[in-house]
């Protein structure tokens, strides 16, 4: 498996599970590595894309994929004697589909949550989910991975730099060694609540960030949102025990500037339209991929309430998707809210 202390591809079997874009993008990247990479993929017409043309023309289209990537319908095969196993599926599926893999992972498989997002009715982060549907997967061999990556920019080979987190050092090395590339830069950390938190709210801020780009409130408004977006990202990161300088690297600053800028962001994408008057029923049935900030609102909105942490951004977010609260009045409510100190006491 490791050749002069190298990860050996032709012997190392990984799984990915789940194939929308981040997923195949994943795929792909490791395949180009030399890695044999089984694709555990949901539509049939997706696998049958990849087999006879390489590419997944439903949700990243236009990108020839690796020869190296075997897609199937089968999660069982696809994740039965695996030494590593990616999970990059819609946060709402993390919980079936992991109950499907219990019984048959290999012993020491280490398992990699690429999937961002809070469970509603737990508010479980996605790791949290993982342990408890796969009690053979300790946290010595559960990983999450996240940062400022736009699968589109990493299938073209564009410099992308990404945070990868375990509570065991050696297996956060080991992936880092194992997705490391010349233009995709893997660094390590201990700190998984934090990488996972600050993935997964920072969505609900991009959907804010839209929405003022989406009423035209300019540049001013939008680089306030986003720092009073990442306060509250690290409020609700200190009160579950993350480390606060997550938040300013990749995992959290990161990934919220990318998010909150960048036009290929879906969550940005659902702002912009609902900015623009669109009701959210309208938009998500003009989408076949998964804007993970709107499930995202309503976990954070209930989770900060149990906590008691203030995140008025977030919870506004909450009732303009759910309680009809119109963007505008939004806005005004946040601009007028009590005057104070800037900085929090923590």
């Amino acid at each position: 498996m490791r050749t002069n202390g190298k990860i050996d591809p032709t012997q190392f079997k990984i799984a990915v599970v789940g194939a929308g874009s981040w997923g195949t993008a994943i795929a792909d990247l490791l395949a180009c590595k030399g890695f044999q990479i089984s694709l555990w993929v949901f539509e049939e017409e997706v696998r049958d894309q990849i087999e006879q043309f390489q590419e997944n023309k439903l949700f990243l289209p236009g990108h020839k994929l690796s020869a190296n990537i075997s897609p199937s319908n089968d999660l069982t095969a696809v994740v039965s004697e695996k030494n590593l196993i990616v999970i990059v599926v819609p946060s709402h599926f993390v919980r079936p589909v992991t109950q499907k893999m219990a019984g048959h992972l290999s012993a020491g498989t280490v398992m990699v949550s690429a999937s961002k997002g809070i469970e509603q009715k737990t508010h479980l982060t996605m790791s949290g989910v993982i342990k408890e549907n796969l009690a053979e997967v300790t946290e010595d061999r559960l990983a999450v991975i996240s940062g400022p990556s736009f699968a589109k920019e990493v299938v073209q080979k564009m410099p992308t730099s990404v945070t990868v987190a375990c509570k065991n050092s050696d297996s956060a090395v080991m992936v880092q060694q194992v997705f490391s590339t010349p233009y995709f830069r893997v660094y390590t950390s201990d700190d998984t609540v934090g990488v996972e938190l600050g993935g997964a709210v920072k969505n609900v801020i991009a959907i804010a960030a839209g929405m003022l780009d989406g009423l035209g409130l300019g540049l001013n408004a939008r680089a306030a949102l986003m720092t009073r977006g990442m306060t509250e990202v690290r409020r609700l990161g200190l009160d579950l025990g993350a480390n606060p300088r997550t938040f300013t690297g990749l995992a959290g600053f990161g990934d919220l500037v990318l998010t909150c800028t960048g036009n290929l962001s879906r969550n940005y994408t659902v702002g912009i339209k609902l900015g623009r008057g669109k009701k959210l029923k309208e938009i998500l049935a003009e989408m076949h991929m998964v804007a993970e900030g709107v499930k995202t609102a309503k976990s954070v909105y209930n989770l900060s309430r149990k906590l008691k942490v203030e995140m008025p951004i977030c919870h506004l977010i909450y009732e303009i998707l759910y309680e009809d609260v119109a963007p505008e009045k939004a806005v005004h409510r946040l601009m007028t809210r009590t005057l104070k100190q800037e900085l929090d006491e923590e």
